[in-house]
């Protein structure tokens, strides 16, 4: 372990020189202010427009800001055909896609950003489906009383903290803050995909702790998390979570993020720890505003972790100890048209992950994290390889909106997806959430093909 941090020191070094040396390269003398005295740090990512990137929103401007606070409003419409056509219109496998053959609200959110000398704050409201499907994918809530799931369903981001003015800022945020694990974003507004590939759907999207963002340049973050856990409200046991971060972007056209997390996140058993990390690169390789084919770019992510201790183990897995991995990537490549009006997404990727720690699990007789269910059995060593491919047209007539068409084919080795019998017992979910009901099976199919429309609002 001291090995590793050693290296990752070495590493955020060569960073942050290499980061160093390339701001002051593109310095001048103008840099300086008035009189001698050494001008302000530059602002964080601020030397390049950065809007082309998955995971950041490709607005400009905010005609909701004033001095202190500015706000934002998002808003995410779909209507999702599902060709297994499941009776229910329950879809099954996804953290973005919940029902079939019906217009629904997946996402209202409302608030923004305070900022008054350092201090600083932000919420972000979500009311629509998130609010259900997002917290049943957390199992922390099991554990301890005061439905932690019921006291946060409403809030996608809730965080407040202060701007100390140390080498290009450090901010020291507390609350539920956005993960990046993963690449998209929680937002679908901002990634040029609506359903991501299995590596970030299944992922975190956000964390409920400490963060503090060390900008150790315009073109370097380093980022340290404390955390309860792994997209969880609370803890799963008695330790936290640990996460790093390191975010370089050297130039206009590139960006390099790596996350690394540790924690112990089975519920009631304290003994088993999980390792991730989680790696990406986006290169924008065409850039021609001006033109009818105006822009091009490509993102490529690879995760792998394992779970060791508490009956399982990384590799070498025996009967009484299976090895419990994951194992996965995903990559997109996306062309603008038109001044950007314009765009075409072509992406997909897999995985495979033995034990299922990190499969969303299907929503069977009203199952969530926390209860399991045993028509979808999460044991140790149980299979689970699945991949999948998207293809996304956006028309963007506006900044602030996008109109969205896409098609997904997803696959795994198991029965998984929701087929034409659907995943509810034919007089509603009976008894304890994910329970087995008698006479009762869930059609569960290896394939999914879908078509999505989606109207997506950012101001």
């Amino acid at each position: 372990m001291a090995t590793s941090y050693a290296r990752l020191a070495a590493l955020i070094v060569v960073w942050g020189t290499a980061s160093r040396v390339l701001a002051e390269g593109s310095a001048s003398t103008s840099d300086a202010a008035p009189g001698g005295s050494k001008a302000a740090p530059a602002e964080p990512f601020a030397f390049a427009d950065f809007t082309w990137l998955t995971g950041n929103a490709r607005t400009k401007e905010s005609p909701l800001g004033t001095a202190v606070f500015t706000g934002e409003l998002r808003v995410d419409v779909d209507y999702v055909h599902d060709f297994n056509h499941p009776r229910d219109d329950t879809i099954v496998g996804s953290s973005e896609v919940f029902r079939s053959g019906e217009v629904q609200l997946t996402q209202f959110g409302v608030g923004g950003d305070f900022h008054y000398q350092n201090v600083r704050g932000r919420l972000m409201t979500q009311f629509g489906l998130y609010s259900q499907t997002t917290p049943r994918n957390d199992a922390s809530p099991a554990r301890g009383q005061w439905n932690l799931d019921s006291a946060y369903r409403y809030v996608s981001e809730a965080y407040g903290g202060y701007h100390f003015d140390v080498l290009n800022g450090i901010n020291f945020d507390a609350g539920i803050f956005m993960s990046y694990v993963g690449l998209f974003s929680y937002y679908q507004f901002d990634n040029w995909a609506y359903q991501p590939s299995y590596v970030s759907s299944n992922t975190p999207w956000f964390f409920n702790g400490v963060r503090i963002q060390i900008f150790l340049s315009d073109r370097l973050k380093i980022e340290p998390w404390i955390v309860n856990g792994w997209q969880s409200y609370g803890k799963f046991n008695q330790s936290p979570g640990l996460g790093l971060q390191i975010l370089w972007r050297p130039n206009g056209s590139i960006s390099v993020l790596g996350n690394q997390y540790w924690g112990t996140d089975t519920l009631g058993n304290p003994d088993r720890m999980r390792i991730h990390t989680d790696d990406s690169i986006q290169v924008k390789y065409y850039d021609s505003p001006e033109s009818l084919f105006s822009k091009a770019a490509f993102t490529f992510t690879v995760d792998a972790g394992c779970e060791y201790g508490g009956g399982v183990s990384c590799t070498g897995g025996s009967p009484g100890s299976p090895s419990q991995y994951f194992l996965g990537f995903m990559a997109y490549n996306r062309f603008w048209f038109y001044k950007d009006m314009f765009a075409l997404t072509l992406g997909g990727g897999a995985i495979t992950n033995p034990g299922r720690y990190l499969v969303l699990l299907p929503p069977i007789n009203g199952a969530t994290a926390s209860s399991g269910t045993p028509y979808f059995t999460a044991n140790p060593g149980d299979s689970y390889k699945a991949w999948d491919g998207s293809v996304t047209f956006d028309w963007m007539p506006s900044q602030f909106v996008t109109f969205r068409l896409e098609g997904n084919h997803r696959e795994s080795n198991v029965p998984y997806f929701a087929g034409s019998g659907g995943v509810t017992p034919p007089g509603g979910n009976t008894g304890p959430a994910g329970s087995v009901v008698p006479g009762f099976t869930p059609d569960l199919r290896t394939s999914e093909n879908r078509i999505t429309l989606a109207l997506l609002v950012k101001l």
